[in-house]
């Protein structure tokens, strides 16, 4: 029997042709269980960050064994996350993914309290507190082993009275940057391929906070 080719693998686990973006109603809730999973996440990281790879390539990186890694790609190709790259491929031995770069938007507010939903988006907004708390111990742990053009860094701290509009405004004028910074630092990698580049992550919160609401030890 012929082996079957990479496209044909992955049939099953391919995304419904009418699923659109930005995800919403259940599609949503099915993409925050897909992503918001530390391995997944990490995963879907490295196709964004560093460009299409092989499983055993996602494998070694990430210290997982191979069936791991084909297990976690199946939920993020489901969800649109990620997309076989069969044209990369030497021979149908080889399986090459590639992210597609998403974003997500959610209110847990959006759905009643105890419902499956809730837990959901709860749950995801918890992990992904998590996943960027630890990017950014991570950081601090080795910067200074990084070249010293790289150690630099922006930390900004605010505290200031306002209304729950400038809030908002607040929140989607520090939105709007990231994403036209993003989009332009990506059509400059296809202008300048050749510089040199590391992967950079911007974190952003924004939130009522009681003055003096430090942790206590």
């Amino acid at each position: 029997m012929p082996r079957k080719t990479a496209a044909e693998r992955h049939t099953d686990s391919a995304p419904e042709p009418e699923q659109g973006w930005p995800a919403e109603g259940a599609a949503l809730i099915d993409a925050l269980l897909a992503v918001h999973h530390p391995v997944r996440r990490r995963i879907y990281e490295v196709l964004t960050a560093d460009g299409p790879a092989t499983v055993g390539g996602l494998a070694a990186r990430l210290d997982l064994a191979v069936g791991s890694i084909s297990h976690h790609l199946k939920p993020l190709h489901k969800a649109g996350f990620v997309e076989p790259a069969p044209e990369l491929a030497r021979d149908t031995r080889e399986s090459w993914w590639r992210g597609i770069h998403r974003s997500l938007s959610w209110s847990g507010d959006d759905y009643t309290a105890g419902s499956f939903a809730r837990q959901v988006t709860d749950a995801a907004e918890w992990a992904n507190f998590q996943h960027l708390n630890a990017a950014t111990a991570a950081w601090m742990r080795g910067r200074h082993e990084l070249p010293e053009v790289w150690r630099e860094a922006c930390a900004s701290d605010t505290f200031v009275a306002a209304t729950a509009e400038q809030l908002r405004d607040l929140g989607e004028r520090v939105e709007a940057i990231a994403r036209e910074w993003a989009d332009e630092v990506r059509a400059d990698v296809e202008l300048h391929p050749d510089a040199e580049r590391r992967p950079v992550r911007f974190i952003a919160r924004i939130f009522p906070s009681e003055p003096g609401a430090g942790e206590r030890r």
